[in-house]
């Protein structure tokens, strides 16, 4: 017998997904604790689904396979006694490739149209057009500079493309992209910035990669240019990039991530003008939920076979 815990607690839609995967998949034994019971279903589990601890990692002896709920679990996800123990983690990467690419062009096509500025006129009735040519970036006279060329950046940058924009990217294990003129390696991100119109950060929370956006990131870039962050918070340095904005060392920037979620109400970068905020909804759209469930299904049918997992993470790295 091969047992599957669900780990409460449950995010919405999640609620009949035992049921579900016991027929979906034969031969698995699916079991959804509540929190009091959530240790004895973990003693005899080979696998589980959602946020484990170290308690609950220490109370589970025969746990192999741990599915992730998310993309980039929340910091803290991955402890040192999970990184270190000899069992498999898989993620939820890919599920929201479209959602977070549209996003991400409509802050983009945004900031170049010199939207924000409009908004707020909108809000105090206020009509006051600005013919001047220099207050729209044309995306098609623009590079763009794609940091994380995975499911989600590589979608943005064939986007970006469409619109006639020279696209590059860094990634550290990509080293090409439909629509981007070149993926160089990490390694050569300074020089990047300093040729790029739009700056989009994509890549996950990792010990590499928090705080990277820092006062000395920001220092290579045009002071002409855009950031955009769709990736995750800790990425960024907020109070970096809010001083680099005020000293006129960008251009605009947009967030849908950030290092403290909420941002807090007091935060200047919610008044600043060339800038657009949304609160970590890139992701929403239809069949989110679905989607989520359809890489556990298949983990799970895989799992019980003997065969290789999907979205498979490096603990070390935490993607």
């Amino acid at each position: 017998m091969t047992t599957l815990t669900i780990v409460p607690p449950h995010r919405e839609g999640e609620a009949g997904w035992a049921h579900r995967l016991t027929a979906d998949v034969p031969g698995l034994t699916v079991l959804s604790p509540d929190p009091s019971q959530v240790e004895d279903a973990l003693r005899t589990a080979d696998a589980a689904y959602g946020v484990l601890p170290a308690d609950l990692l220490a109370a589970a002896p025969h746990l192999r396979w741990l599915q992730a709920p998310q993309a980039g679990p929340p910091p803290g996800f991955y402890y040192p006694e999970l990184v270190a123990h000899p069992l498999v983690v898989t993620n939820m990467r890919a599920t929201y490739t479209d959602h977070v690419a549209e996003h991400t062009l409509a802050l983009i096509l945004s900031l170049t149209r010199g939207l924000p500025r409009y908004v707020q006129d909108q809000t105090r009735a206020r009509w006051n057009p600005d013919w001047d040519p220099k207050a729209v970036v044309p995306l098609s006279e623009a590079t763009a500079l794609v940091i994380g060329v995975g499911a989600v950046g590589a979608e943005i940058g064939r986007l970006l493309a469409a619109f006639g924009t020279t696209v590059t990217g860094v990634d550290a294990r990509r080293t090409e992209a439909p629509g981007f003129s070149a993926v160089q390696p990490v390694e050569t991100l300074d020089q990047q910035l300093a040729d790029a119109d739009l700056v989009v950060l994509t890549v996950p929370h990792t010990p590499t990669t928090e705080g990277m956006v820092d006062a000395r990131f920001l220092e290579q870039c045009k002071r002409s240019a855009f950031f955009v962050n769709v990736g995750r918070g800790p990425t960024v340095r907020l109070d970096d990039l809010d001083a680099a904005l005020a000293a006129g060392e960008l251009r605009g920037a947009a967030l849908d991530v950030y290092e403290t979620e909420p941002l807090p109400a007091d935060h200047s970068l919610w008044h600043r003008p060339n800038v657009l905020l949304t609160p970590h909804v890139a992701g929403a759209g239809p069949h989110a939920t679905e989607r989520r469930y359809a890489v556990l299904v298949e983990n799970c049918r895989r799992f019980l076979a003997g065969d290789e997992l999907i979205n498979v993470v490096d603990k070390s790295q935490w993607f």
